[in-house]
């Protein structure tokens, strides 16, 4: 038996569970095509069982959801979560408050950046790290209607310029 073969199959081996490992929830892809991306950041949810539970069934929706900061404390709204199925009267509200864990810099920093005309403040992407749920969340700038017919022309563009480079290395 060769030394050590044990420990590098287990290494190789991809995490599944683990510390470390990242399951996305939802995503909100429309946001990306309504907004300028400006900062990106990552901050916790404080979640009730059911909630947790309900996430866990990888249900949710981010389209309608926002973010603000009100009294120096960061929250979600408009975030939709359905009831989970076998809860009972201590069932969550679907579309409740949800208060984001950020360090007290980083709330300040958006506070800021939100202060200038325009911005606003938007979820991107809900996930697990391990057993906690994260949201990914942005300052973003509103694109106007001219913005983003000429991202979808420049992502065809691309699209049909990859078509033909494709085309052509295969004759």
């Amino acid at each position: 038996m060769a030394k050590g073969s044990g420990k590098k199959a287990a290494a190789a081996a991809p995490k599944t569970g683990g510390k470390d490992s990242i399951t996305t929830i939802a995503r909100n892809r429309k946001a990306r095509h309504d907004y300028h991306i400006e900062d990106t950041y990552e901050a916790g949810l404080v979640l009730t069982g059911t909630e947790v539970k309900s996430l866990r069934e990888g249900r949710a929706s981010l389209t309608d959801g926002f973010g603000l900061i009100f009294q120096g404390e960061a929250w979600l709204e408009g975030v939709y979560i359905p009831e989970y199925l076998q809860g009972t009267w201590t069932n969550h509200a679907a579309r409740r408050r949800r208060k984001m864990l950020l360090h007290r810099d980083e709330i300040l920093k958006i506070s800021h950046k939100l202060k200038e005309s325009g911005r606003t403040l938007v979820p991107l992407e809900l996930y697990f790290v391990g057993s906690r749920v994260k949201v990914e969340i942005a300052v973003a700038r509103g694109k106007k209607d001219w913005d983003k017919r000429q991202a979808l022309r420049e992502k065809q563009d691309a699209r049909e310029a990859q078509r033909a480079m494709s085309l052509r290395r295969n004759m």
